[in-house]
């Protein structure tokens, strides 16, 4: 169940039999042909789809991230890392104050990894309080679908090209041939100038579009993972 969809007597309710939730975090950049908010939409329905057979809140997507080598596409927007952890911090500490002890992360986005890190942190300062931290793209069982299904994926390709994250609008059509793969170390080294001049459409590599039985088989996946994660031990709860 989502958050937005519980009045705060619910959430109370809630709190006095259960102490997990769940916060996406996202951001908005470019994804070659797809929406700017991919990785906003990706987190959170996962979140939702497997949260709600649990009964667990899943909180709105935090739908700004860090992603400063794409600020020459517009649209993309980015967060300072101090922000992004700033931001997180105040929200993990409003929901530790509400009650919440068990947190699962749910990240939309490589750039937001610092959290990773700070999520150890902040949870060895809060007592009784447990974070776990779940790239749901990369997980091991989400990504080896991925790689049965087209070992050529990346960013702005097929693996985040799902019915829920594709325009129709007429200017959106998609290539039909797949873009080879972008030389990832050479990435690194760029600045948003020349990375955008480098990148072009903005797909790092691979088919633009696999069938929707493909996608939903992966979604599915995903959503069985994620599930089991958030119902596991928490190391002993």
């Amino acid at each position: 169940m989502r958050i937005s969809d519980m009045s705060w007597m619910q959430v109370e309710s809630y709190l006095q039999h259960d102490d997990r939730a769940v916060l996406p975090l996202g951001s908005t950049e470019q994804h070659s042909y797809l929406r700017l908010t991919v990785d906003c939409i990706l987190p959170e329905r996962v979140a939702a789809e497997a949260a709600e057979p649990l009964g667990v809140p899943v909180f709105p997507v935090v739908a700004y991230g860090v992603t400063p080598y794409f600020r020459e596409f517009p649209g993309s927007i980015s967060l300072r890392v101090e922000t992004h952890l700033n931001v997180v911090r105040d929200i993990l500490d409003s929901m530790a104050h509400s009650g919440f002890r068990r947190i699962f992360i749910v990240n939309g986005h490589g750039g937001n990894g610092a959290v990773q890190q700070f999520a150890q942190e902040w949870a060895a300062d809060n007592a009784g309080c447990r974070v776990i931290f779940h790239n749901w793209w990369n997980a091991p069982r989400t990504w080896a679908k991925v790689q049965a299904i087209d070992p050529v994926a990346s960013h702005g390709s097929w693996m985040e090209n799902f019915p829920w994250t594709r325009l129709s609008a007429p200017n959106a059509d998609m290539p039909s041939e797949p873009r080879p793969m972008v030389d990832l170390d050479k990435v690194r080294l760029l600045d948003p100038v020349a990375l955008r001049r480098y990148l072009g459409d903005g797909n790092y590599g691979g088919r633009y579009q696999r069938s929707d039985d493909d996608m939903l088989a992966l979604w599915k996946v995903a959503v069985e993972e994620t599930r089991a994660l958030l119902d596991g031990s928490w190391g002993g709860a």
